[in-house]
């Protein structure tokens, strides 16, 4: 996950507090990344490079959670539950 400077996350953050507080549910989050995806296209154009940078972005984006919170979670059910 590349890590970007501070006063962008600020930036950032301040939307994006923003538009998490009217997500409900899995469809309208997943509007919500295909909708920025586009409209970054629209910004810097269609090609390869761009439609596959938002496509990469999307899959680092997903194995980062996957790694920061989904493990974490699932080894404290483990520790909870036992191991399978």
């Amino acid at each position: 996950m590349p890590y970007i400077d501070k006063n962008k996350r600020e930036l950032f953050n301040k939307y994006l507090e923003e538009i998490a507080k009217s997500i409900k549910n899995e469809g309208e989050l997943n509007y919500c990344f295909y909708k920025l995806s586009c409209l970054l296209i629209e910004r810097i154009g269609e090609s390869y490079a761009n439609l596959s940078m938002c496509s990469s972005a999307m899959e680092h984006a997903k194995l980062e959670w996957y790694r920061r919170k989904l493990v974490p979670y699932e080894d404290k059910k483990i520790k909870e539950n036992g191991d399978i």
